[in-house]
């Protein structure tokens, strides 16, 4: 019966070496391939620190795209404000020639219908004149 001991015992060894390996296997899968799980950590650390180095580069430029683009849109604004600023002024000048012209045109209307009932009050006189004599 030592035999038949030694023969399970043996097969005992040989299942626990078997589930050895298979913890083994599963636990180099779950270390994705490293040898130690300092090593596994170490490296996950480096993937980790160039992910976040390179969203950092990425948030950088994208803020300075951001401020060249306020830049550009306040330049852009500025010209459209100087642009305008000339038109109104182009218009107050258009205008003021016009209310000057408009002044001159009143006067000489004014000049013209005092000519007019002038010329009209010698024309009835000499009309007047003209029927009594």
């Amino acid at each position: 019966s030592l035999r038949e001991e030694l023969t399970v015992l043996g097969r005992q060894v040989e299942d626990a070496g078997r589930v050895l390996e298979g913890i083994g296997r599963s636990i180099s899968y779950d270390l994705d391939g490293e040898e130690s799980y300092g090593a596994y950590l170490r490296r996950e650390s480096a993937q980790i620190s160039d992910a976040y180095s390179s969203s950092d580069r990425s948030l950088s430029e994208l803020e300075g795209k951001f401020r060249q683009g306020q830049e550009q849109g306040g330049r852009e604004e500025s010209r459209l404000g100087d642009s305008f600023l000339g038109l109104l002024l182009h218009a107050r000048a258009l205008l003021r020639e016009t209310r000057y012209v408009s002044s001159g045109l009143r006067d000489k209307y004014d000049l013209l219908a005092l000519t007019v009932r002038s010329h009209g009050a010698r024309l009835s006189r000499l009309k007047n004149d003209y029927l009594r004599a």
